[in-house]
């Protein structure tokens, strides 16, 4: 998508109170849900840009290039927006396997089984590694 479209793509997105909109991270090949963020007006423009999953960090209040310290980095295959156009899926290839901050290879590794949060998916790599 060329940057010059950007600013018209933006203004169709129905952000939230906070000028936000959820952003879900989906393996192109597989199809695996990897992790859900979010995403701002700058964050969205900056992945169009460059290629690549940018994302808004609530928690550090900062724009967040998926990858800049672990190099996980989420090459964008295709975006998408739903019907309410207030969630977009970014159809992404996740260089070095690993999408998640626990060192898995998605942030969906638990599942609800017998009562109870079970983790069905193991670590890749260890945190303090890749965080180091």
């Amino acid at each position: 998508m060329e940057a010059t479209q950007a600013p018209h793509i933006l203004d169709e997105i129905k952000w939230d109170s906070d000028g936000l909109v959820p952003a879900i991270a989906q393996d192109a090949e597989s199809g695996d849900v990897l992790m859900v963020a979010w995403m701002n007006r700058e964050s969205l423009a900056l992945t169009l840009e460059k290629n690549r999953a940018v994302y808004w960090s609530r928690s550090r209040q900062k724009i967040w290039f998926k990858g800049e310290q672990s190099g996980h980095v989420q090459q964008l295959k295709e975006i998408r927006i739903d019907c309410d156009a207030d969630v977009l899926l970014l159809q992404v290839e996740q260089l070095g396997g690993i999408a998640c901050h626990t060192g898995r290879k998605r942030c969906f590794y638990r599942v609800y089984k017998n009562g109870e949060w079970q983790t069905d998916e193991s670590v890749l790599k260890d945190p303090q590694d890749i965080y180091t």
